[in-house]
């Protein structure tokens, strides 16, 4: 059983930058894909950014791409998002993921919300226009 909790959101006009951490613990985390997902006001829970159990492979979503970056610290069991140039559609909760039957090549795998097997409570990021 892996347990996820994130930190690291809040406040932030828009152009601003934030760093959500994730810290993971029972389990064997190291061996897991790890994925953010944010859920909108309204809208449904969406794919943000993942990184593949060997930490070699990272997918985003296309709004994502060039502001955002995931990284992983197998060592501190740690995953981290830093989301930079953030504009107010960025609002969201912000969720943490984990999951061990995502294939490390599979850029679909890795946006697949059912593979994930363990989530967080998630973290509030609100960014003001």
């Amino acid at each position: 059983q892996v347990q996820l909790v994130e930190s690291g959101g809040g406040l932030v006009q828009a152009g601003g930058s934030l760093r959500l951490s994730c810290a993971a613990s029972g389990g064997t985390s190291s061996s897991y894909a790890m994925g953010w997902f944010r859920q909108a006001p309204g809208k449904e829970r969406e794919f943000v950014a993942a990184i593949s159990w060997i930490a070699t492979y990272t997918y985003y979503t296309g709004s994502g791409k060039g502001r955002f970056t995931i990284s992983r610290d197998n060592a501190k069991n740690m995953v981290s998002l830093q989301m930079n140039s953030l504009k107010p559609e960025d609002t969201a909760v912000y969720y943490c993921a984990a999951g061990n039957r995502i294939r490390a090549l599979s850029g679909s795998d890795h946006q697949t919300q059912r593979l994930y097997d363990y989530w967080g409570q998630g973290t509030q990021v609100t960014v003001s226009s």
